[in-house]
């Protein structure tokens, strides 16, 4: 049927137009690529909000558990602090002292307590809290409690759910309580004895845990024990009479995980997380959840967008195709038009590929080495462009403070460090402006930086002390200009800011070996990490260098860019540094006398 559908489509395809075969095309293509990618969407949206659901779900389960946790231990630390400061230390003829005693942490954790007593190993109650009576003819030897107690001294019991029905109720309003049961020590006299020490927790605190927690549509949470009994349920009336069921047993031998099970016909999702102390364990049940459509209004909101993207669709497609296919068929008739005669224009219009067919294959060739050649020459001229505006960039900040010590210096009438002051910086700007001209003498440069340290002493108020060493040869040399000024910046900025009385060193040394330049400045101040330094000749990340900070300058990776455009790859910047020792850094060049070097 597949192969007959393809073959009709293709026979149909194959005696249209271009234009209807592109509309047809495109438009077919269009419908498939939206239910392909609706269904991709659906898919992807549910298996993402299953796992979200599933997430939030399983963390209130987390939570349930945590809280539970925590209020067993706070009621453990409560029977251990009755067990250890209170029965321990007082003899048990004092009943009165110790229903004092016990009186005072019941009312401590009264919003979690119902009763707190105190029994002898034959059943007698010694003490309660609150004072409470025991219903004639009970007696306490007779309950769970008291014999597990006693059956596992070493170990702390927590009952099921039920009646508080020990003790009298004068209203007749018996409460469900969880209780929980320990053997103590009992002191009477130099003798001592097993007793059994009762906690009634109230269940309405366990319950107030539980019904603070919504998991996601109709799910819940309940509670088991190790056997799988049933401690807290939110239809716990439902299931005592049978019309729910829960899979509480099988949750039971199930350890802490998700799981998934199919109940009624329905799946779903059972997260289970094990209660610390007590065996018990926290199950949360959510039905696994569905993406539908609400009803009719929905189903009509959708085929009204599909029929309106329809008739886009179709809109778009048309004039996309006669957009194609108007200057493929002018293009035809003109080359019709050579059959009669061969002085006819051939029509150039249209798309990229219609006006190339009109375009010889040499000419085209021509035009494309062309074109490579401006591109590769453009490239360059822009490159040098943008480096030589870098060095001729001057940090702001120094031309203003550097005003602003002058107009200090005049204001205290220190009349001649101003005109030092002055005249360091038009030396300064004569030199950074050098007509024009990028390669200058090593002797001009290092006077650009004697310039630069004099003012910047001035400004530091002695901080640091500075010294140039350059031979006279040395100084002939050619050079790169502004490539030393940003590293010496660098050095005041990062290291002789933090130094204090002077301690502060500059060293810049100029020297020629083996028909290499090497200009190096060293200073004693902070020194840097490796990775610092690796970050250094790396650059700063984009949107740092788009605004240099205080003290970056030009920059240590500018300096190298401009030294390798220039002179080649085996040239730049070296780094030699140590955290509290200092940093070296090293400018290598051709030793190249200045007179010889020409511009490229």
């Amino acid at each position: 049927m597949l192969r007959r559908s393809i073959a009709w489509l293709n026979r149909r395809f194959s005696r249209g137009s271009i234009r209807s075969t592109m509309f047809a095309s495109f438009t077919i293509s269009a419908i498939v690529a939206i239910i392909l990618t609706g269904a991709t969407l659906y898919v992807r949206f549910s298996v993402q909000l299953d796992a979200i659901i599933s997430e939030e779900n399983e963390m209130l389960v987390d939570q349930v558990s945590q809280s539970l946790s925590t209020y067993l231990r706070d009621m453990i630390r409560l029977s251990d602090s009755i067990s250890y400061n209170v029965v321990k230390n007082t003899d048990i003829r004092e009943t009165t002292l110790l229903s004092e005693r016990m009186r005072l942490l019941y009312n401590t954790y009264s919003d979690y307590v119902e009763n707190i007593a105190l029994f002898t190993n034959d059943g007698r109650l010694l003490a309660t809290a609150p004072p409470a009576r025991v219903q004639e003819g009970t007696l306490a030897v007779g309950f769970d409690w008291f014999t597990r107690a006693l059956g596992r001294t070493e170990n702390i019991h927590f009952g099921g759910p039920t009646v508080e029905n020990f003790f009298a109720d004068v209203g007749y309003d018996y409460k469900w309580v969880i209780p929980l049961s320990c053997a103590v020590e009992l002191t009477e006299g130099k003798d001592t004895q097993m007793g059994v020490l009762l906690i009634d927790l109230k269940y309405q605190a366990l319950s107030d845990i539980f019904s603070n927690v919504q998991l996601s549509g109709s799910g819940y949470a309940y509670l088991i024990d190790s056997t799988g009994q049933i401690l807290y349920h939110p239809y716990r009336q439902r299931i005592a009479t049978g019309m729910v069921t829960e899979t509480n047993l099988q949750a039971s031998g199930r350890s802490d995980g998700v799981y998934t099970e199919e109940k009624d016909g329905q799946s779903r999702s059972v997260i289970i997380r094990g209660v610390g102390y007590t065996g018990w364990k926290v199950v949360g049940v959510v039905g696994k959840p569905r993406i539908s459509l609400g009803g009719s209004q929905d189903i009509l909101f959708i085929v009204v967008i599909f029929c309106a993207f329809f008739e886009l669709l179709i809109l778009i497609n048309f004039n996309l195709a006669r957009k194609i296919t108007d200057p493929i068929h002018l293009l035809e008739e003109s080359v019709a038009g050579l059959e009669q005669s061969m002085e006819g224009t051939i029509y150039v219009g249209g798309t990229a590929e219609t006006r190339a067919l009109g375009l010889a294959v040499r000419k085209m060739v021509a035009q494309m080495r062309k074109l490579t050649d401006d591109i590769v020459r453009e490239h360059e001229q822009k490159q040098k462009s943008e480096l030589n505006a870098l060095q001729a960039q001057i940090n702001p900040h120094f031309l203003y403070n550097t005003l602003d010590t002058i107009v200090w210096m005049i204001e205290n009438d220190r009349q001649e460090d101003a005109a030092r002051a002055v005249t360091a910086l038009a030396r300064f700007f004569r030199i950074s402006l050098s007509k024009g001209r990028n390669i200058i003498p090593v002797r001009d440069e290092l006077e650009h930086v004697r310039n630069y340290l004099l003012i910047q002493e001035m400004r530091y108020k002695n901080k640091f002390r500075y010294e140039l060493d350059c031979g006279e040869a040395v100084g002939s040399l050619a050079t790169i200009k502004l490539v030393v000024q940003p590293i010496v910046e660098n050095a005041i900025y990062h290291s002789m800011d933090f130094m204090d009385g002077g301690d502060g060193l500059i060293l810049i040394t100029a020297e020629a070996e083996d028909g290499v330049l090497r200009i190096s400045v060293e200073d004693n101040g902070l020194g840097m990490t490796p990775d610092v330094v690796r970050r250094l000749l790396s650059g700063p990340p984009k949107d740092e260098s788009k605004s240099p900070s205080r003290g970056s300058g030009i920059g240590l990776k500018n300096v190298q860019d401009r030294i390798r455009l220039y002179f080649g790859p085996q040239y730049g910047v070296t780094i030699q540094s140590e955290p509290d020792v200092g940093t070296r850094i090293t400018l290598t060049m051709p030793a190249v006398p200045y007179g010889e070097m020409e511009e490229s």
